[in-house]
């Protein structure tokens, strides 16, 4: 019996391949087929396309790739269709999946949709949509089934796997010693996105921020996660071409856990790095920039005051936060500065991080997968 799978990005990629291991931990006999990245694919997926190649963002952004990804979606839907697996599973990327989802559900497949999008932040008209595409949601965060309820739409709150993946106790001075870094000297972990757009936005600027901290703690490292070679040689030209190459940094492969646990503090591209950062208790600055048409679009139906992860669950300016002209150089060198030097305010970031990891942590992937297989169960696919 197959289920098919689409997974957008690498946070995607990681939610997939949580729940292909819970599920088959269950039904050995279930095979996974679609779109996914190498977690999935270790974890057994049979991968059709690669999850990169829905990594697209802002308005403007993606409007050069949409003949692409139509095309992208419209076979898939005719593949699916044909197949007819059990079941299908469309992992975040709604701008993707959510098409995706109401042409197969149309023709009679069952569908869930795993990630809730920001309903509550903007475009809240979404939550019709979702009912028409999805037969279930799967949601990360507690408030979110209460929205899907009002519009008969079902829904079902499963944690987040990044909760459950985090150590509840700090291992910052284990790790710091295991990298070989004093215990005064200031490590500063810099994630200017995952997206191959978000580091053209990003990436000069995270660097002209390095190299002001540096300039005011000359003794300070930063570590930066890059999810692959692509975005790794984007920051590294970026380097050579503002001159900075010669900042004491250390590229990672990924292990944004392992910044995030080393570091004293970090400067983090709003998306879901932002709240790895408060799971791994490291005390933040929250940077974004998008073009500026999709800017304007954004702003005009923005429903809460905030975009950081962090913020949005606490309901409260808890992490600082800088977008489009606000983040410069100048406010962002100045405000991790400033978050470094003050130790009691990381202490007690610490603290509500740690609150939030509990209200998160419910074994995201076991949850999620008892709802795939009591899908299964409804459809008579036992």
């Amino acid at each position: 019996m197959r289920i098919a799978i689409v997974a957008g990005e690498a946070s995607g990629d990681l939610l997939g391949a949580e729940l292909i291991r819970a599920v088959r931990a269950r039904r050995s006999d279930l095979e996974f087929y679609g779109v996914g990245g190498p977690k999935m694919q270790a974890a057994g997926c049979d991968i059709l396309e690669a999850s990169s190649a829905l990594a697209v963002r802002g308005l403007t952004e993606v409007l050069r790739h949409l003949p692409r990804l139509f095309r992208l979606r419209s076979q898939l839907a005719r593949r699916f269709a044909a197949d007819r697996p059990a079941l299908f599973i469309g992992i975040d990327a709604p701008d993707f999946n959510l098409g995706l989802e109401k042409k197969l559900k149309r023709r009679g497949l069952r569908t869930i949709h795993y990630v809730s999008p920001s309903v509550w932040a903007w475009r809240e008209e979404r939550i019709k949509t979702m009912g028409a595409a999805a037969d279930h949601v799967l949601a990360l965060f507690p408030f979110e089934p209460a929205l899907y309820a009002k519009a008969g739409v079902a829904a079902t709150y499963v944690g987040h796997p990044l909760a459950d993946a985090a150590p509840l106790l700090s291992q910052r001075a284990a790790r710091r010693a295991q990298r070989q870094f004093a215990r005064e000297q200031p490590v500063v972990a810099l994630l200017p996105g995952s997206r191959t757009s978000e580091l053209e936005m990003h990436a000069d600027l995270f660097i002209g921020v390095a190299r002001k901290f540096h300039a005011a703690h000359p003794d300070a490292h930063f570590l930066v996660p890059l999810v692959n070679r692509e975005t790794r040689m984007q920051f590294e030209n970026a380097l050579y071409r503002v001159g900075a190459e010669k900042l004491p940094l250390t590229l990672l492969y990924g292990h944004a856990d392992d910044a995030f646990t080393t570091a004293d503090v970090a400067l983090v591209a709003s998306g879901t790095a932002t709240l790895e950062a408060a799971l791994y208790r490291c005390p933040h600055v929250i940077a974004y920039r998008v073009g500026g048409l999709t800017a304007r679009w954004v702003r005009r139906r923005l429903r809460v005051p905030w975009v950081g992860l962090p913020n949005v669950l606490a309901g409260q300016f808890i992490v600082p936060e800088f977008l489009q002209e606000d983040a410069n150089v100048d406010n962002l060198a100045q405000a991790l500065l400033n978050l470094y030097a003050d130790t009691l305010v990381r202490d007690e970031l610490a603290e509500l991080f740690s609150r939030l990891h509990h209200a998160l942590r419910q074994g995201s992937a076991e949850r999620a997968a008892a709802v795939v297989l009591a899908a299964l169960g409804a459809a008579g696919q036992t």
